[in-house]
């Protein structure tokens, strides 16, 4: 049976086009991404679903009087497009409660930090400023918090001397680009599994 995925995007959607490629290589089978959604109506991440066939909605939260009403629109297009999986590929919008508990432990974040240190936007110059000698990513699954769910995968990539932010960001992308196609593998495999606040690999 496929796993039909959504993708919530804002942005260029360099995350987006490694999970599309991975799908396209046969490494993620029986998935297809079903629909790309981003609040951004320029996001070049739009183009590149466009670019291998895939649906690309564009809605813009400034249409709607508050989040409620924005992620209604949001669940009805999932629900169009008989939606599994959602995946957070750069979307730069704290999920809501409905929506969560709509598609519990099933809606999978990657972001650019080893959680649970550095939260929120610009986590790797806050890594950076912070002055870690060892940055990486982390795939959580998403409940209401800020990047606070259970951790799927975690990465690290070394501080090395000299560098910038910029680099350290460079590099943390290259290992983003490996383990969330990898979560989302295990996920439509059926091998994850969440007791309490570990997720285990079955």
């Amino acid at each position: 049976m496929t796993t039909n995925i959504a993708v919530l995007v804002s942005g260029r959607g360099s995350n987006l086009q490694s999970i599309i490629d991975n799908i396209e290589s046969g490494y993620i089978k029986e998935a297809k991404i079903s629909v790309v959604i981003s609040d951004v109506g320029d996001a070049y991440a739009l183009e590149r679903a466009r670019n291998h066939g895939i649906t690309d909605v564009f809605i813009d939260p400034s249409d709607y009087s508050g989040k409620q009403e924005y992620e209604k629109e949001i669940m009805q297009v999932l629900e169009d497009n008989d939606v599994d999986l959602i995946l957070l590929a750069g979307y730069m919008r704290l999920v809501g409660k409905d929506l969560i508990a709509a598609y519990s432990n099933r809606i999978i974040n990657i972001h650019p930090a080893l959680l649970p240190s550095f939260k929120g936007l610009h986590a790797q110059q806050q890594a950076f400023d912070y002055g870690v000698k060892v940055s990486g990513c982390t795939v959580h699954f998403v409940d209401e918090g800020m990047d606070t769910g259970p951790i799927i995968i975690q990465n690290c990539v070394p501080v090395l001397e000299g560098d910038t932010a910029d680099d350290l960001a460079g590099r943390i992308l290259e290992q983003e680009h490996k383990i969330f196609p990898e979560a989302v593998r295990l996920f439509v495999e059926g091998k994850l599994k969440v007791e309490g606040r570990i997720v285990v690999h079955t």
